[in-house]
């Protein structure tokens, strides 16, 4: 296990941590300090967006279709937060996708092993991608046991959140391999750009906000 492999990490815990602390007091509160984080956060991964793909003069279309994607995804957190438990479950989405991405960071680096998708993104291995999948179960019984009336259907949903979110962040990964960027921006120290740091959160709360129309229905 070489020191290489964990060269960022103190710059990655510090700006995770910044940013955990913003977003949970912004969560707490909700209302207009909640829309305008999520609002300020689409604007950036936008932006970045922009510049690997049409401030290149190229990939309009992918730019169209990924810059959707990402206001789904806007609108699904705003929505999420609006509803009666909508506290409980933007943490719960949120704390799956940071156990996913933290469990598959770890894992991956200690473990190794066969490459998850090498051509795309050669850094992710299954042993950090089922890792991922192990630590998001472990938050959805958290969960459950803390709003019992979900039962287990927070457990088998959050391994399904951490895939989508798994492939949110395959997804930015090929757009910045097609725009032959390392990063989507410099914005967050150790992370790169906003979108490198919420590209998995982007296909988790569509997949999640999906399941709430389909569970509460639009009307809530």
């Amino acid at each position: 296990m070489s020191g290489a492999n964990w060269s960022d990490l103190r710059a990655r815990t510090l700006s995770a941590l910044v940013m955990l602390a913003v977003g949970a007091v912004a969560i707490w509160l909700g209302g207009p300090v909640y829309l305008l984080l999520v609002l300020a956060t689409v604007g950036a991964m936008q932006w970045e967006l922009w510049r690997m793909t049409l401030g290149q003069g190229r990939d309009a279309a992918l730019w169209a279709g990924y810059g959707l994607v990402i206001l789904l995804a806007g609108a699904a957190l705003i929505w999420l937060r609006g509803l009666p438990n909508g506290f409980l479950l933007i943490c719960w989405l949120l704390a799956v996708v940071i156990a996913s991405d933290v469990m598959g960071y770890f894992a991956g680096r200690a473990l190794g092993g066969p490459k998850f998708w090498p051509r795309i993104s050669p850094k992710k291995t299954w042993s950090g991608t089922v890792a991922g999948w192990i630590g998001a179960a472990l938050v959805g019984a958290i969960f459950a046991a803390l709003d019992r009336g979900t039962g287990s259907g927070l457990v088998l949903l959050s391994p399904v959140v951490a895939f989508a979110g798994q492939m949110g962040d395959i997804a930015e990964s090929a757009i910045k391999r097609r725009a032959g960027v390392k990063d989507s921006s410099h914005l967050i120290p150790g992370h790169g750009g906003v979108l490198d740091r919420f590209d998995a959160l982007i296909f988790a709360a569509i997949v999640v906000g999906a399941a709430g129309l389909f569970l509460f229905g639009a009307g809530h």
